[in-house]
């Protein structure tokens, strides 16, 4: 059954994670539980086959901590009754349970943090920090072959070596919920960051309320911008914005957000805008509150094939980047600010659900009821 947190501060969250949960029970071998979305708010938890080695370089794990992603919304509002079932999940920390024969640094027993796309750890774009886009990678819970959802009791990690990382903490440590985040939404927030450019004394502007803008808030902060704008208007989630450094809030949309912005900073726009949502509108809106010279880090999926603000983006010299984060090559170097409490980004996530409860969690999400839900398997 689902627990409504609030924003909570982590020893909350942890305590009543500890009341409603046991440690989960997977049996390797057996039919295990799952998460598959069939279409538009169809989501359902099934027993389907046990996760199981399939490549030398692959390793099992038990998923101790899941959660719904917002890009996980995209699918259940507008996928079609004609698509095949999905399976769902891409964010993970679990114990690993088996390991392949080319395995060398990893061992059963062993609690690691899974990044949403796999990654060989070798290729030359890993070698350049671009995991995402490793010549033998792929992602977690879109349906790719046989690789499944972390919405799970189980799943196989192909690349394991290149792909997971050890977590030098017990599976009941009180940070899990924000070494979670490092599995995505902290991991893209940073990325949406560096792609725009932030650092000491610029101005920023972060588009989008959830859980990656608030963790983009983090990521703005951490790399010294003075100025932190947050473009959102849900209170609970401006509140934690401001909590993890906002220093505005900007609530309008379209030409009036921009022309508030513009008021914030002189007339000019900010130095860099973090884009985390993907819609046309929101991309837009990035570009035009950019200053001349400025950048914008786009992490938002994409929901249409082509980019507007090209024109505004050409004429104010205006840097326009980002992608899927390559969270894996940013997890060292956000790490010890979790484990040394300089950071705090477990607080995105206000629910906590078991595998039955994960139908409601992607109800709550859509309706806004909640920021982020984290799932206990």
């Amino acid at each position: 059954m689902p627990v409504s947190t609030g924003t909570l501060a982590l020893r909350d969250l942890v305590f009543l994670e500890q009341r409603t949960y046991s440690k989960a029970q997977h049996t390797k071998g057996s039919p295990m539980r799952a998460t598959v979305m069939y279409g538009a708010g169809d989501v359902r938890i099934e027993t389907v086959p046990d996760a199981r080695l399939v490549q030398p370089t692959d390793a099992l794990i038990r998923v101790t901590r899941g959660c719904i992603c917002g890009s996980d919304l995209w699918p259940y509002a507008s996928r079609g009754p004609g698509d095949p079932p999905r399976p769902m999940g891409h964010e993970a920390i679990g114990v690993i349970e088996q390991v392949g024969s080319d395995i060398r640094t990893l061992k059963a027993g062993d609690l690691v943090v899974m990044p949403f796309a796999y990654s060989d750890g070798t290729c030359e774009f890993c070698r350049e920090g671009l995991h995402t886009s490793c010549v033998h990678g792929g992602f977690f819970g879109v349906g790719m072959g046989d690789v499944g959802g972390a919405q799970a009791e189980a799943l196989r990690v192909p690349q394991a070596e290149g792909t997971l990382f050890v977590l030098p903490v017990g599976e009941d440590d009180a940070l899990m919920a924000s070494l979670l985040t490092l599995s995505d939404v902290m991991g893209t927030g940073h990325h949406a960051a560096v792609v725009a450019h932030v650092g000491p004394g610029k101005s920023a502007a972060v588009v989008g309320d959830g859980a990656v803008g608030l963790c983009g808030v983090i990521a703005a902060k951490r790399l010294g911008a003075e100025q932190i704008i947050i473009m959102g208007r849900h209170p609970d989630r401006v509140a934690l914005a401001r909590a993890f450094g906002a220093t505005d809030v900007v609530g309008e949309r379209g030409e009036e957000a921009v022309e508030r912005v513009r008021e914030l900073t002189g007339g000019r726009g900010v130095h860099s805008v973090l884009e985390c949502v993907g819609l046309g509108e929101s991309t837009e809106t990035a570009i035009s509150i950019a200053r001349p010279g400025g950048a914008v880090g786009r992490v938002g999926v994409p929901q249409e094939p082509t980019m507007p603000g090209s024109q505004t983006a050409f004429y104010g010299n205006i840097t326009v980047g980002g992608g899927p984060a390559p969270v894996r090559a940013y997890i060292e170097e956000l790490l010890p600010d979790i484990l040394e409490g300089r950071i705090e980004p477990g607080r995105v996530f206000d629910r906590t659900v078991d595998l039955d409860g994960v139908p409601d969690g992607y109800r709550a999400m859509a309706d806004r009821e909640s920021i982020k839900v984290m799932v206990r398997p």
